[in-house]
């Protein structure tokens, strides 16, 4: 952890210059640049102090939280090929601690993804390519290139390709489900 450079945050995000920080800490403004620029380091007591000045606490300032990632790569994909002749790409790793889970679904021509059951939550999907027939309780819509579907997961569920392309679907899921 950088010490120096984390505090120097907080003072900005306090709008403190050096001066006024080392002035509430009793400190001289060399000291405190110095720390900022990791060339010396507080005792306890002095971080304390310093913490104190700036709002927070040593439980908090070592309480580094993982940032939540906000681009995925191509690398980040996770691929699942099934045996009913359709993939599945996780677009977003452990997407199922999130609200939602986005998926690209490829699926073969005449296959048919599994059948889900009702569920709580809402599903949504955008057909990138080809056209599929959606299995909605007894209603079949179907669906085409540049069309969406939205729906509550209170029925049992699916979607099938009975054409000869390969056909490929954005579909998420709210709460996750996939």
């Amino acid at each position: 952890m950088n010490i120096g450079n984390k505090i120097k945050r907080l003072r900005t995000a306090n709008f403190l210059t050096q001066e006024e920080l080392a002035d509430r800490c009793e400190l001289t403004k060399g000291y405190i640049s110095q720390l900022e620029r990791d060339l010396t380091s507080p005792s306890i007591a002095t971080l304390v102090d310093i913490l104190e000045c700036l709002g927070t606490d040593l439980a908090n300032f070592f309480n580094e939280a993982a940032e939540d990632k906000i681009v995925f790569k191509e690398k980040d994909i996770f691929v699942k090929e099934t045996d009913d002749n359709y993939i599945i790409n996780w677009l977003i790793p452990n997407a199922q601690k999130n609200k939602m889970e986005p998926i690209l679904v490829e699926l073969d021509s005449y296959s048919k993804t599994k059948l889900e059951t009702p569920h709580e939550g809402e599903e949504f999907g955008y057909v990138q390519a080809g056209t599929i027939i959606l299995h909605y309780g007894h209603a079949l819509f179907k669906v085409k290139k540049g069309e969406s579907f939205y729906f509550k997961a209170n029925k049992n569920h699916f979607i099938e390709n009975t054409g000869k392309n390969t056909c490929k679907i954005l579909w998420v899921s709210s709460p996750p489900n996939f």
